[in-house]
């Protein structure tokens, strides 16, 4: 979802895109804690959004219905999950993992396709990684359990062009594939996923 819509149509600090230029311009809003210009950026699931002048915090989540929606955050420091799309071996042998959020890490480790990465705010450094494994929280973030979370309770991998599958176990058992997945704890989420709307 663009940055402008954000302002406008969720938060509603503004009434027109050319106002929500102009609050980015002047620093009155801040994506995962920095100010942007960009009124197009897309904002993805689990940004960050900050309006220092009131001292609010929200986080992008998605609802039952895959919708995207702000969540309001405690006051004080938070971090982001970011998932891991893929990565790749760069000169010197280094790691870059290619993040959910378009962000690249250099990083040094054992890290997979599919784990979260803990990043502090702003400066996104890692701060702990969650794997894509069993026996560990997730939640959907797409499909007809968008919203649920729950332990992966089996990863079922596909040999064909389809998306491997995942099971959940939550309220109830359910299944879903490996796209709409995104690692958020081993028992408990690790960030403060906030007021469920």
């Amino acid at each position: 979802m663009p940055l402008v819509m954000v302002i406008r149509d969720m938060l509603k600090l503004v009434d027109n895109a050319r106002e929500a230029k102009r609050a980015l311009y002047e620093g009155k809003v801040l994506l995962d804690g920095k100010a942007q210009k960009d009124y197009k950026l897309p904002v993805g699931i689990f940004d960050v959004i900050s309006v220092p002048s009131s001292n609010q915090q929200y986080r992008m989540l998605k609802d039952e219905k895959g919708m995207f929606y702000l969540s309001l955050l405690e006051t004080g420091d938070v971090r982001k999950l970011a998932r891991i799309e893929n990565k790749t071996i760069i000169s010197g042998k280094k790691q870059q993992l290619n993040l959910s959020d378009g962000s690249n890490k250099l990083a040094e480790g054992e890290f997979k396709v599919g784990d979260s990465l803990v990043l502090s705010l702003p400066d996104k450094s890692i701060e702990d990684r969650i794997g894509f494994e069993i026996g560990n929280l997730a939640m959907v973030v797409g499909g007809k359990h968008s919203g649920q979370t729950g332990k992966i309770k089996e990863i079922i991998t596909v040999k064909s062009s389809q998306p491997n599958r995942v099971i959940i176990s939550g309220d109830k058992e359910f299944e879903t594939i490996q796209d709409y997945v995104y690692m958020i704890g081993k028992d408990q989420p690790v960030i403060k996923l906030g007021a469920v709307r």
